[in-house]
């Protein structure tokens, strides 16, 4: 199993790493892919890859971050997306939940970064808050660009959206909330050769570990479990599906 996005970095995590890749290991979890969401970031990520052949990264510029970030960013992230151990861009995009940067600043951080990973011929990652409609629109003038849109957490109609588009879909712990059954049905309907599972920790505990406040990679497999119920699959051949098209957005064999 891999485990697409998570914040390794974040001091929660970082804090116990020995521990936490320990029992991503004995859960099945035996790759991650760890997010640098703000230059400050991105170093502390590329050491953690370089240290740890199971563990790749993507950096990039959060949309939140995006008022905090000054001059020169762009040029040391195409400096740094170069090394191997480099998996994809972002996460990038639009988040109108909490407009932390102003949403014109916003679109014109995740135009540069959709440029350079277009440039260099990476998948991007995106963050999309409340914002569907307006990434797509952003995204249309990048049509080259792989992209998977990460802990989904829209409506039926936005995901129809963004399938139809060519885009992949991404399910964290949301997917195994009581209150989520349209979400279980969106996992159900999207083309197995788009699917993946994260789980964006350390947030977003899956069922039963709710109250489990720092979510970890272990735990990706109550995700695939909720997936593979929904798809009326096995966890077994969820982590088939699921490993071999991470290894294949990512290039990662």
């Amino acid at each position: 199993m891999i485990d697409t996005h998570c914040h390794l970095t974040d001091p929660r995590l970082a804090g116990q790493l020995p521990d936490v890749l320990e029992r991503a290991r004995a859960a099945g979890v035996h790759r991650m892919v760890t997010i640098g969401t703000s230059p400050e970031e991105w170093d502390s990520a590329l050491e953690l890859c370089r240290a740890n052949s199971h563990i790749r990264c993507a950096i990039g510029v959060h949309p939140n971050n995006a008022a905090e970030v000054g001059e020169g960013w762009e040029k040391t992230l195409a400096e740094k997306i170069g090394e191997p151990v480099v998996a994809a861009v972002g996460e990038m995009g639009l988040d109108y939940h909490y407009d932390h940067s102003p949403r014109e600043l916003q679109r014109e951080f995740f135009q540069r970064q959709l440029t350079i990973a277009v440039g260099v011929n990476l998948p991007v990652i995106i963050h999309s808050r409340e914002s569907v409609d307006d990434c797509l629109a952003v995204m249309k003038d990048f049509p080259v660009c792989a992209a998977v849109f990460h802990c989904f957490t829209g409506t039926m109609a936005e995901a129809e959206k963004i399938l139809a588009a060519g885009y992949w879909l991404g399910f964290t712990g949301v997917v195994t909330f009581k209150k989520t059954e349209e979400l279980r049905q969106i996992a159900k309907m999207t083309p197995a050769d788009r699917l993946m599972v994260e789980t964006d920790s350390p947030y977003l505990s899956p069922e039963p570990k709710r109250g489990q406040k720092i979510n970890e990679p272990a735990l990706v497999m109550y995700v695939a479990a909720a997936v593979a119920a929904a798809r009326g699959m096995s966890v077994q051949e969820l982590d088939r599906l699921t490993t071999a098209n991470a290894g294949r957005f990512f290039r990662w064999a």
